[in-house]
């Protein structure tokens, strides 16, 4: 019996720095089930209690979250993601303002894992926290080693691999490119697929 695929969010919090834009990352603890040890973004599954956190959306991204729907709702993946955020470093996103949150990819883990997920990414930048971005006293432990790091530190840390597609993404982003429609990595079923969601 293959594992069910569940649905997950991630946030991709980062800001402006004297080097350049930086990211904030921790790591999985050495015994996790799920991607021990690797550096990731704050994020996580889709709790039955997450309720629906509108307002953080721009309209194009909620249609965007609708395509190839698992049926979660768009501002119920949202909840989940400020969630974990909060869980997992202690920050908060300040009150729901319109594209705050920005929808820029989506991965469904490949069949064969311990865990499936259908991951979708949020961009998040550090000015719409409303706490100090380096106060983590209130993270739940489970992600270690928390700190923002420069792009290309990020990205030489020992990454899943989606993480490291992701960055590049992010990279583009916050250095002014355009992004023509969101990269879905759809792992569902035995053939792998690439396509965007515009």
């Amino acid at each position: 019996m293959s594992e069910p695929i569940r649905p997950a969010a991630t946030v991709v919090l980062w800001r402006d720095a004297p080097g350049g834009p930086e990211v904030l990352m921790g790591q999985r603890g050495a015994g996790a089930v799920f991607m021990p040890s690797k550096f990731v973004f704050p994020g996580g599954r889709v709790d039955a209690e997450d309720q629906a956190a509108p307002g953080y959306l721009t309209e194009l991204c909620a249609r965007r979250l609708a395509l190839q729907s698992d049926g979660t709702q768009a501002d119920v993946l949202v909840a989940a993601c400020l969630r974990e955020l909060e869980e997992e470093t202690g920050l908060r996103v300040c009150a729901p303002r319109e594209g705050v949150m920005r929808f820029v990819f989506r991965a469904i883990t490949p069949p064969g894992r311990p865990r499936r997920f259908d991951a979708r990414f949020f961009l998040t930048d550090a000015a719409a926290l409303d706490c100090d971005p380096q106060d983590f006293a209130r993270a739940s432990g489970e992600l270690a080693f928390l700190r923002w790091l420069p792009l290309p530190e990020a990205r030489a840390l020992d990454l899943p691999f989606i993480t490291e597609v992701v960055l590049a993404e992010v990279a583009a982003l916050v250095t002014g490119g355009d992004q023509p429609g969101v990269p879905f990595f759809d792992n569902s079923d035995t053939t792998p697929r690439f396509r965007r969601l515009v």
